[in-house]
């Protein structure tokens, strides 16, 4: 891997994320009566795309929007530059990506006919979110937020809306917990600016459009997996290699579950919640392939499960699938709407560096550079652990982008125990283990979740 491409500059990189930053720090105060060091953030973004297509339109956006004469039309146009912008970066990010790892990029995914929405239901959203706008994080209250819990309500018998409707309860959920926003001393000015353009565009007639969905059938070697947790949430993504059974070219893909949960519940109860959906979790554990037959796969490599069309394959170590199969996958594409440096994650195998390990943070030196290690997105549902990654000899993980550098989740590491080469990896519990640390997390999860379900039992009787 060419790790020095990962620390040289990108160009114009800088000047796209200071125009959105500059745009962003006038969401805080809002967009009602803007102050003069707002309107240069309004204008920044205008001259950030004045070159493109949107330039027209984000001009007059920037303009009337600084005077405090600005419609819902405007503040849409000022969505779609600051998307425009970090879609720009997140390209600029990735083509870099590939260039290290030398990995061929893959085509452009055709969009799918998308269905019909009701239109009365988008424009009640798009309401809501510019009355947000106007007040800015500053101005949120009770009042303000629970606007959006009737308009919520009304999406969720729409199975179309459902994606913007989790988004807007999300949201709405976020900027409750912190109202009033007079009193927050900390805003988070990047995450909220994010979530708001997002559902501003996303309330766009045909702006949800699917990619075009096609069947996949051969053997999927899964690499590992990422789990993301919240208080009421999880979701596991299992990032694989799927070999096609007609001998076409490997492609990377995806296959994620995801299931409500109580915030009691964590660590490897995580897994309980999450096996009935998705037999691949024990293949996962196993270090086995899984078999695909006509599995449906969007253009963008995400597979949609189907317990039906799998079955367990033969054994597949995943860093033997890393040194073998991972260098000629080729990269799923990602549609406009999410291309985001935050969604960046590209599965890596690093070999033959150095561990520098400086207390809470650990770096890998790899041919001469430093790159930094996000241990902190490693699960606490598995054995993988930052002490095991210190002392690892390879680490197969996603290369990720965060505050201005490239970083490295661990998803498994090699590490030599007894002069003999030991994986390890964050998803090793995900369908059971043997292992007595696993077990004594299990047993105990599975006592939380039985009380739990035993209180619910009752209530319900009640």
């Amino acid at each position: 891997m060419r790790a020095d491409l990962l620390t040289d500059t990108v160009e114009g990189l800088d000047e796209a994320l200071a125009a959105v930053d500059g745009f962003d720090q006038v969401l805080v105060g809002g967009l009602l009566r803007p102050q003069p060091a707002q309107a240069a953030g309004l204008a920044g973004l205008a001259d950030a795309v004045a070159g493109s297509p949107l330039a027209g339109r984000v001009a007059e956006a920037a303009e009337k929007t600084a005077a405090g004469a600005a419609d819902e039309d405007h503040f849409m146009a000022l969505a779609a530059a600051r998307t425009a912008l970090l879609g720009s970066v997140h390209d600029a990010l990735v083509a870099r990506v590939e260039e290290a790892v030398g990995r061929p990029r893959a085509e452009e995914p055709s969009a799918a006919a998308g269905a019909e929405h009701p239109v009365n239901l988008l424009v009640a959203a798009r309401g809501w979110l510019c009355d947000l706008a106007r007040a800015g994080w500053q101005g949120i209250d009770h009042e303000l937020v629970g606007g959006a819990a009737p308009v919520v309500t009304a999406m969720l018998s729409e199975p179309g809306l459902r994606r913007l409707a989790a988004l807007l309860d999300g949201f709405a959920a976020e900027l409750a917990a912190s109202c009033p926003g007079a009193t927050l001393e900390r805003v988070p000015v990047r995450r909220w600016a994010d979530l708001w353009c997002r559902a501003m565009l996303l309330t766009l007639p045909g702006a949800d459009l699917a990619t075009a969905v096609a069947e996949a059938t051969g053997r999927l070697l899964p690499l590992g997996v990422d789990v993301h947790e919240h208080a009421t949430a999880v979701q596991a993504q299992v990032h694989a290699v799927f070999e096609p059974a007609d001998g076409g070219t490997a492609r990377l893909m995806r296959a994620s579950v995801c299931a409500p949960k109580p915030d009691t519940v964590v660590g490897a109860g995580l897994w309980q919640l999450l096996r009935p959906h998705m037999s691949l979790l024990a293949a996962v554990s196993e270090g086995r392939a899984m078999e695909l037959d006509a599995m449906p796969v969007t253009a963008e490599g995400d597979l949609i499960w189907d317990d039906a069309r799998a079955t367990q394959g033969e054994p597949a170590e995943p860093f033997t699938t890393a040194r073998v199969a991972l260098p000629t996958a080729v990269a799923a594409p990602v549609t406009p709407v999410d291309r985001h440096p935050a969604r960046i994650a590209v599965p890596v195998l690093l070999e033959g560096y150095a561990v520098e390990d400086e207390g809470e943070r650990v770096a890998f030196r790899v041919a001469g550079e430093r790159l930094a290690v996000d241990a902190g997105r490693v699960p606490a549902a598995g054995p993988l652990t930052a002490e095991a990654v210190a002392s690892s000899a390879a680490c197969l993980g996603l290369l990720r982008w965060d505050a201005g550098e490239f970083l490295v989740q661990p998803l498994a590491v090699e590490r030599t125990v007894r002069k003999k080469a030991v994986a390890v990896h964050a998803g090793a519990w995900a369908g059971g283990t043997a292992d007595k640390a696993g077990v004594r997390a299990e047993k105990a999860a599975t006592d939380a979740v039985t009380v739990l379900r035993e209180r619910a039992g009752r209530l319900l009787r009640k």
